[in-house]
């Protein structure tokens, strides 16, 4: 080798050293200035700070937990301390709420967010929220004007910077509004209330398989109710191609919602007085959607979770009653086939003749490029979706569109006059009377008061249609499925001290076989509420400590069930497939994080789900692709067709269905935890995920921003881990659980348990960020209680808010 060739590769490594040490200086550096950042975004939590909007001074005394416990001498200074609170801790996520349910992400994220801009823009949720804050009772409206002036009191007062999302997307947040609170009701109506996309679903499936097999697909229970699954009209012609062209949807925000609750009276609790349980489930974020508070005042105390941009005490108690929520999982939106009318594009076809479509510009200012206009059509049932097709050129020449209509829609909304007022009750009966005019989303509401009395009550506004069950779209031009009113107020579901001494709901099905109205055809499988019932039945008498076991409680029912059923089906296996049946015959049925079992489960139902459906629903099956229990299990029992050519309806052998599909899941685990199955562990695969959706794009910052820990459960057992399902590249993640869980004892409500994911603060640089993460994971709880001067005499973080004197 020549001299030159010898001192080449020693010139390569020093220009390689040369170049780590810069890069190690960059990185230095960077962190630096992270760390100075970090100090400036922190809030003031301690000292005094003069703020106009207030009559008196406000303490605010942060817990070790981060939790504000907010004394003032009226509920309008206390509203307006929380907003400034949720401010200090949260005010990225609040802005970013705002900003999504009015469609303006583009307008600082830049073109990525037009979409989701052009969806909700179309919905019009920020349009009536304005309407509905000009109809607030003026108790409301003086408390969300309290609280918007709280959280307008810190962007202009405020000692800390602004969170690190503002200075990353450069500009600053406008003043807080009302409407600004009100859009969050109206975000969580649309959360609780997706079914259209299950209705898309089953029309883009009409045009593949019978209407027999569709059914099938979604099982109805024995102890329910059968249902006509159809609509009377035919489906007008290239309408399968437009359902196509609407179903790439998935990129629009299609979140999910479930939630457990139950309450058990004085005689049946070992305090004995009631005790109240409550976990809600939705998406896992970061920072997490709930934010514990407590506020006093001399008139009320109330102590529980708030949604940052909201001013109210959502869940939780005011010393005199506990209160809970569960999606009611009732069907209040329908997709409308509408027809255009063939002599003149702008009008529709109705059963009284052509109509116009009513339309609006909406102009969408897109950072880094020109401003959209986007024109926004409706019809008498709601506003056209199918307009926001990427491809028109894709159903070019028919001559129907999709709109979409919903009762979470409704210009008049008594519900946060309702929320208002639900934490002043004193009792369940003047509680219940307020509850009964929440409206929107559709919910079970439950209560406890320290008299004894337990109770639940679900006062949404559910649609009564002329004919059918809104399983598929309705063609909207004959009427004959048009919505006709709403179930009335007094024959809404309620019930108070059942005679069990007990109740729960887990989005089960809600109503026995005699109640006269229809609430909905597609319920949240029963597993979770039969487990729930089944302890709470298991013994005379339980405890606060029973009910947080509960709330913990990783036991699968679904695999109690249908497990016997797949390993009495799988016939003889061998090798790895052998070593795996032997140990799911011994598994104690528990989503473990810490056993291999779970996993194993899993990714058998997983992979038996596609055996059996994939290839008959086709391009479809991506949608309907989650763990399917229910219809895997009606399949190993009465449905065996559908382990052969579905359509034919002759009974197979589904045993080897499930051989290939043991197999498959088997080796996908391997190839990412080795073949080693005594060392595969569920908290592996199943980590329960909480991205930061802005700073989750930013590298370096993603590190510090999202979250993600080892966790135990499913889908479907009480202590709810949902899976990602489908076909994503990580499908056991855990991404929707139960983000606050509460345990209330009406006997003694200052030693009530919360908990939420994660932590208090929305700031990656705060400690109480994740300080939570672990106890949250663990299923363990804090409280929230304390004398004004022991917590004071305790050195708690103690901030005093005083009126500024012009």
């Amino acid at each position: 080798m020549s001299d030159a060739g010898a001192r080449r590769p020693t010139r390569y490594r020093r220009l390689a050293r040369r170049t780590a040490v810069v890069l190690l200086a960059a990185t230095a550096l960077l962190l630096a200035a992270m760390a100075i950042r970090a100090r400036q975004t922190l809030p003031q939590t301690s000292g005094e700070v003069a703020v106009p909007g207030i009559a008196g001074s406000v303490e605010i005394l942060r817990d070790v937990n981060g939790v504000p416990h907010i004394f003032a001498d009226s509920l309008p200074d206390a509203w307006f301390a929380l907003g400034y609170a949720h401010a200090q801790d949260r005010m990225w996520q609040m802005e970013f709420t705002r900003r999504l349910g009015a469609g303006r992400l583009a307008e600082v994220i830049g073109p990525k967010a037009l979409g989701t801009d052009r969806f909700f823009r179309t919905l019009g949720l920020y349009r009536l929220a304005e309407a509905q804050a000009a109809s607030l009772s003026p108790q409301t409206r003086r408390a969300l004007e309290s609280y918007a002036a709280g959280i307008n009191a810190w962007l202009v007062h405020r000692a800390a910077a602004l969170p690190v999302e503002f200075m990353l997307l450069r500009y600053r947040p406008e003043p807080w509004q009302v409407a600004d609170s009100l859009v969050w009701g109206r975000l969580l109506s649309y959360q609780l209330s997706t079914n259209w996309t299950t209705e898309l679903l089953r029309a883009r499936l009409s045009t593949r398989l019978p209407k027999s097999l569709i059914v099938e697909l979604w099982p109805v229970g024995p102890d329910e109710s059968p249902v006509t699954l159809g609509v009377a009209e035919s489906l007008p012609a290239g309408f399968a191609r437009l359902a196509d062209s609407l179903a790439p949807a998935a990129g629009w925000p299609q979140p999910r919602g479930a939630s457990n609750a139950w309450a058990i009276g004085s005689e049946r609790s070992a305090t004995g007085a009631p005790i109240l349980a409550n976990d809600p489930h939705l998406e896992l974020v970061a920072p997490n959607q709930w934010y514990l508070a407590r506020l006093v005042t001399p008139d009320v105390e109330m102590t529980g979770a708030t949604a940052p941009g909201m001013p109210f005490v959502l869940l939780g108690h005011n010393g005199s009653v506990a209160w809970g929520m569960t999606s009611t999982n009732a069907d209040t939106q329908d997709l409308f086939i509408e027809t255009i009318d063939p002599e003149d594009s702008g009008r529709y076809l109705t059963p009284d003749g052509s109509q116009p479509f009513l339309t609006r510009d909406e102009t969408i200012r897109v950072k880094g490029a020109e401003p959209v206009v986007l024109t926004v059509r409706a019809t008498r049932h709601g506003p056209v979706i199918s307009d926001l097709l990427a491809d028109m050129d894709a159903v070019a020449g028919i001559t129907a569109v999709i709109a979409l209509a919903s009762e979470s829609e409704a210009a008049e909304d008594p519900s946060a006059d309702a929320l208002a007022a639900m934490p002043l009750a004193r009792d369940a009966e003047s509680f219940a009377a307020v509850a009964a005019e929440f409206e929107a989303p559709t919910l079970n509401i439950f209560f406890a008061d320290t008299r004894g009395t337990i109770g639940m009550i679900a006062p949404g506004r559910i649609p009564v249609r002329r004919r059918g069950d809104g399983s598929l779209p309705a063609a909207g031009a004959s009427g004959q499925q048009d919505w006709i009113g709403v179930i009335p107020r007094d024959e809404r579901p309620r019930i108070l001290n059942p005679e069990s001494g007990y109740l729960f709901n887990a989005n089960n099905r809600l109503t026995g076989k005699d109640y006269p109205w229809f609430i909905a055809r597609d319920w949240e499988d029963p597993y979770r509420a039969r487990r729930i019932g089944e302890v709470l039945a298991s013994r005379p008498q339980h405890s606060p400590d029973d009910m947080q076991a509960l709330q913990g409680d990783a036991l699968s029912d679904a695999a109690r069930e249908l497990l016997p059923l797949m390993l009495d089906g799988v016939g003889p296996v061998e090798g790895m497939s052998a070593r795996a049946v032997a140990m799911l015959r011994g598994w104690d049925l528990r989503m473990r994080r810490d056993r291999p079992e779970p996993l194993i489960f899993a990714a058998w139902l997983r992979e038996t789900t596609r055996g059996i459906a994939a290839d008959e629903l086709g391009p479809h099956f991506p949608q309907y692709w989650r763990n399917r229990p229910r219809f895997v299990g009606a399949v190993l029992t009465h449905n065996s067709h559908w382990c052969g050519d579905a359509r034919s309806g002759v009974a197979q052998d589904c045993g080897p269905v499930l051989r290939d599909a043991l197999d498959r899941a088997l080796a996908s685990i391997a190839s990412r935890l080795g073949r080693d199955m005594a060392g595969w562990r569920w908290g592996d695969l199943h980590r329960a995920v909480f991205r930061h959706r802005i700073l989750g794009e930013v590298p370096v910052l993603s590190w510090l921003a999202d979250l993600s820990v080892p966790s135990d459960g499913g889908d479907d057992t009480v202590n709810t881990g949902a899976l990602a399902g489908g076909d994503s590249a990580e499908p056991y993640t855990n991404v929707h659980g139960a983000g606050y869980r509460a345990v209330y004892d009406l006997g003694d409500l200052a030693a009530s348990r919360f908990m939420i994911a994660a932590g208090q603060s929305g700031n990656p640089f705060s400690p109480h960020y994740r300080d939570l993460l672990a106890a949250w994971r663990d299923g363990t709880y804090i409280r929230i209680a304390g004398n004004r001067e022991e917590m004071v005499a305790a050195d708690h973080e103690r901030l005093v808010l005083i009126p500024a004197h012009d």
